[in-house]
């Protein structure tokens, strides 16, 4: 009897990295585990379009023209209201805070206490200062 079995050869080529010999299909070396061809059958790449404009004319001014946050107030005219007229509450109503301008007028400057903080606060700030 014959023997059928064919003896099947495999195709080789050598790996890029070491050298060795490996299989013609291989992707990976066996030998440095290093990848030696792109893997088939791989859906493509969706292509990606990344379109960045930016369009921003923001210049960070206020209405005044003054880079800061909210109305700009000077810090002396609040001070000299604070001194003279603070039990009545002028300053806060120079700085828009009518609420708290009418309390002052109804407990004489917070009892003279409201009056007195807000003149040291007043005094420690930069002119001009900003009221939200």
């Amino acid at each position: 009897m014959e023997n059928n079995t064919q003896t099947q050869e495999v195709k080789t080529k050598f790996c890029k990295h070491c050298g060795a010999k490996i299989a013609e299909e291989a992707v990976l070396c066996i030998h440095c585990g290093r990848q030696v061809e792109e893997i088939k059958n791989q859906a493509q790449q969706p292509s990606i379009v990344i379109n960045n404009e930016n369009t921003n004319m923001n210049t960070n001014t206020n209405q005044n023209g003054l880079v800061g946050y909210g109305r700009a107030k000077n810090k002396w005219v609040a001070l000299a209201l604070c001194f003279f007229l603070g039990f009545l509450g002028a300053h806060k109503f120079y700085e828009g805070k009518a609420g708290l301008g009418v309390l002052y007028i109804l407990t004489a400057g917070l009892f003279g206490i409201g009056v007195f903080v807000d003149f040291i606060t007043l005094l420690f700030k930069p002119n001009p200062y900003f009221v939200l």
